[in-house]
């Protein structure tokens, strides 16, 4: 049974980037990263393959597992405070002063631009365009606003960025096993000893010796990412490791024509606006907006079909894509509601993403083939099926779409667009919320959390800063 001094299980920005400063901090550290996807230069997903032009579930979906995590196939957006940003720590701030927060974050950027990233930063003027434009109209709206610097990889970008990591840390020792599945962590008197592993590939569910193999260590990190949410769950729920959970946020891809969009597309980029609905107080923000970009659908654990979007270095369409999400609160077990909703979308699309235009559900009718064709708003997810949103997403959620959309439109005329489209199901896994301590450890001895799944980040940059963080904190310890 070999023996590790750090097991660190995920792949992505977090993991990737604990490894980083620890093996950077600490040369002789021996650390192994296990990771249930491939490596990044073996990552294809049959659609962008062409292979296939919808999405057909695979076991371990390429477009969100493997070297680089979620990271490889995203917009490739690295968000950066600015300097009067005093939210910069966002969810790390129990982790983090503001001096550590901005000393991180700018040592986190200078390794991604020595990595090979672009060195051109958007949304520098986005506080004073905020404040001096849009701010009569956020009122108006009753929405509110804010902004980052930001460093745009691209997807393409991204990948590349990615590779050189992955290759600077082979070259330097580390260890990554992929296609490997973690079965379970090794836990002796509440301390972690090691861990159980076996072959991504197999379909046996069997847990016999032949199928397991062991590796000993006494420090895991888990960074698991969103994908791996229901699987931190049920680990969580059989170790008695202590967690919350948080909002569920749901709700749908929107895109429409860029022109709409132009001023906030080219002064902030990715502009964040929220609000709070009038008659259930929920709160509604967009997220990762994508200039120029295309809707795509990814597998959730090869049982789900979700949409999310992307956007390149070179434009790709005509339309701006981003998400609208509702967060809704007080939820027993918000994973496995939204997966339950995000199931029955998928069974009213035969498996696949439905889309609907703005005009048809607000007029309370279906979206017909014919009606999508004659579109003036030409949908970038093909595969989506044209549907009715609100017979499968609750009343609830679309009155809360509905009136931000129309609030939308004060911003940027043309939010509101009969034409514009709406994708389902949009969804984030990041709602488990494990209980640490400022080194990131759980109540396991040597059980640490990072990034979007098991530790408190959204995003690529927070969820590097994070690993960051803790790489430095291992490196003092082994």
């Amino acid at each position: 049974m070999e023996n590790f001094d750090v097991i660190i299980v995920g792949s992505g920005p977090s993991g990737m980037f604990c490894a980083y400063e620890l093996i950077s901090r600490n040369p002789k550290a021996k650390i192994l990263i296990l990771e249930e996807g491939k490596k990044l230069s073996e990552r294809k997903c049959p659609i962008t393959e062409k292979k296939t032009n919808k999405c057909v579930k695979c076991p371990v979906c390429a477009i969100t597992h493997g070297s680089s995590g979620a990271g490889a196939f995203s917009d490739g957006k690295l968000l950066l405070p600015h300097k009067s940003d005093r939210n910069v720590r966002g969810n790390l701030g129990r982790l983090l002063t503001l001096s550590e927060a901005q000393e991180l974050y700018n040592y986190t950027d200078g390794v991604y631009l020595g990595f090979g990233a672009a060195t051109k930063v958007d949304g520098e003027e986005g506080p004073a365009y905020i404040e001096n434009t849009l701010k009569p109209f956020l009122n108006l709206a009753g929405l509110k606003a804010n902004c980052s610097r930001i460093r745009h990889l691209g997807t393409d970008g991204a990948r590349q960025v990615y590779q050189n990591v992955e290759d600077w840390l082979l070259e330097r020792g580390v260890e990554i096993h992929f296609n490997t599945t973690v079965k379970d962590i090794i836990v002796q008197d509440d301390k972690v000893t090691g861990v159980k592993v076996s072959d991504s590939a197999s379909t046996s569910n069997s847990t016999s010796d032949s199928n397991i193999s062991e590796f000993k260590c006494a420090k895991v990190v888990l960074a698991v990412g969103r994908s791996g949410t229901d699987w931190l769950e049920e680990f969580c729920k059989k170790h008695g490791i202590k967690y919350v959970f948080g909002s569920a946020d749901i709700g749908v891809r929107y895109e429409l024509p860029d022109v709409i969009m132009k001023d906030i597309n080219t002064v902030l980029y990715e502009g964040k606006f929220i609000g709070y609905t009038n008659q259930y107080k929920d709160r509604v923000r967009t997220f990762c907006q994508n200039p120029s970009g295309i809707v795509s659908a990814e597998s959730y654990r090869g049982e789900l079909t979700l949409v999310n979007g992307h956007s390149f270095l070179e434009p790709a369409s005509d339309n701006t894509n981003l998400s609208l999400l509702v967060s809704i609160d007080g939820l027993k077990d918000p994973i496995e509601t939204i997966k339950n909703l995000a199931r029955s979308i998928n069974s009213q699309g035969n498996g696949q993403p439905i889309v609907q235009r703005l005009e048809d559900l607000k007029n309370g009718r279906a979206t017909t083939p014919e009606r999508l064709a004659a579109n003036s708003v030409i949908p970038t997810l093909r595969s989506a099926i044209p549907s009715d949103i609100a017979s499968v997403l609750p009343y609830r959620i679309v009155l809360d779409l509905l009136g931000f959309i129309d609030a939308m439109n004060i911003v940027a005329p043309g939010f509101s667009g009969d034409e514009n489209l709406l994708y389902a199901p949009e969804i984030k896994f990041y709602n488990l919320m494990i209980s640490q301590d400022k080194n990131c450890m759980t109540n396991i001895q040597g059980l640490y959390g990072i990034g979007d799944g098991a530790g408190p980040t959204h995003g690529l940059m927070p969820a590097s800063v994070n690993g960051v963080y803790l790489g430095r904190i291992l490196a003092r310890l082994i």
